[in-house]
């Protein structure tokens, strides 16, 4: 059966269960939540969910560095990667010799996509559409389009610093989190200077988990180069795993909407 990824390639299955290893952490937590158990045979060093699974499927390296010689050990039937946390480079090697799905995830409607077709593949549809549904419902119960939107810079990266700009998965969390990017007139993750931060005036600077792993020694920096705005630590996993985590996402992004609204009120 042939199937088209999110890339718009062709990815050509062999019918009945798959042997699939999954290159991305949110996605490997999301076949778990659809069901899937024995067929995901290989995760990377990065997918940490479910715990059990570290122990039961084999490390295949990273999201940017693979050990192919395991991958060829392990003759999967179905590897499934992303556009934007694997590398071009990696997903062309690999498509040379096993079918590869890449997603390409930078709205939560594309999430939306990605789960029913993974669940089509899989033959797990149901669990998938009760899936979307569960979520759709958590942003419904959750909405924050009616409150006066935050302006944020949100940070990736230190020296240098990065942001998010538009065209991300993480800046449509913000958007349905009542947040502002002020940095969305720039595409994907921009490297600035402090300067380009102090002028955008952002009422809160967010600090992520991840990719970088800012902590609150790095609050100084922010608070003594932009005394008028707030910073915050946030789970960088809440605003940009786009798999079956979506469903906790909405009540965060409520809690931080508003904890800071609170903050700057005070």
């Amino acid at each position: 059966m042939v199937w088209k990824d999110q890339i718009g390639r062709l990815v050509k299955l062999k019918e009945g269960p798959q042997r699939i290893i999954s290159l991305v952490p949110s996605q490997t937590e999301l076949l778990h939540k659809l069901g899937l158990g024995e067929e995901v045979i290989g995760i990377t060093k990065f997918c940490l969910y479910p715990e059990e699974w570290r122990q039961d499927k084999v490390i295949v390296g990273g999201t940017k560095q693979i050990h192919y010689d395991r991958i060829k050990d392990l003759n999967p039937t179905l590897i499934i990667g992303n556009k934007e946390e694997n590398t071009e480079d990696m997903i062309v090697r690999l498509e040379q010799q096993y079918p590869v799905w890449v997603s390409d995830v930078q709205t939560l409607e594309d999430a939306f996509d990605m789960i029913a077709f993974l669940g089509a593949m899989l033959n797990q549809t149901t669990n998938a559409e009760n899936l979307i549904q569960g979520i759709k419902e958590q942003f419904a119960n959750h909405s924050l389009s009616s409150r006066t939107p935050l302006k944020i810079a949100y940070l990736i990266w230190r020296e240098p610093y990065m942001v998010v700009g538009a065209e991300t998965f993480i800046h449509d969390m913000l958007m349905k989190g009542g947040m502002q990017n002020v940095f969305s007139d720039h595409l994907r993750y921009p490297v600035v200077t402090m300067a380009d931060i102090q002028a955008s005036k952002p009422d809160v600077i967010l600090l992520s988990s991840e990719p970088y792993p800012f902590q609150e020694k790095h609050f100084l920096e922010f608070e003594e180069n932009l005394p008028g705005s707030m910073v915050q630590m946030v789970d960088g996993e809440m605003f940009s795993w786009y798999g079956s985590r979506l469903l906790s996402t909405p009540a965060y992004l409520e809690q931080l909407f508003n904890k800071l609204q609170r903050q700057q009120a005070s």
